[in-house]
């Protein structure tokens, strides 16, 4: 067994949810970067408005540094921190990367109206979408990926449990 199990993907693919219950088929610690950081430094939204992008990013390195020391962990990361080749280097040294995918269309169904999503303000959403997914693509495909299009969670956590 690797050192940790670590989960990307953009948001919506189920990162969080699929994390939860891995984590407790493994016996393993859950983490959510997100929550992690909004738990430290208030909300990502907050962040974003008050700091700039760039500051949250920096909160998302120290994060990852902090949680490359540790072990027995399922981290669910937030939808861009494993694309900076410094995070994924961090994390995926010793553990296992999955990234969790799903078309836009599947996304919007799971996002809804994404308030308090930063990243997808604006009128067209499922155009953003599509634009953020091909602009994180080459990122998204280094790692293993686990489609979870029309796919529950439990199914989801036994793919991944069958591939470790």
């Amino acid at each position: 067994m690797q050192k940790n199990v670590i989960l990307t993907g953009f948001m919506g693919t189920g990162k969080t949810v699929v994390g939860r219950l891995l984590a407790a088929r493994l016996g393993f610690e859950f983490v959510d970067t997100d929550e992690l950081i909004e738990s430290r430094y208030g909300s990502i939204g907050r962040i974003f408005a008050e700091a700039g992008e760039e500051a949250f990013r920096q909160i998302e390195h120290e994060i990852a540094r902090e949680l490359s020391t540790s072990d027995g962990q399922v981290i669910a990361t937030g939808g861009r921190l494993m694309l900076d080749e410094q995070n994924a280097s961090l994390l995926g040294k010793e553990s296992r990367v999955f990234c969790l995918v799903a078309s836009p269309e599947e996304l919007i169904s799971r996002l809804g109206d994404s308030d308090g999503r930063p990243l997808l303000a604006g009128a067209d959403r499922l155009r953003r979408i599509a634009e953020l997914l091909a602009e994180r693509r080459q990122g998204y495909d280094r790692f293993e990926q686990i489609d979870t299009n029309g796919k529950t969670p439990e199914e989801v956590v036994g793919m991944i449990h069958d591939r470790l």
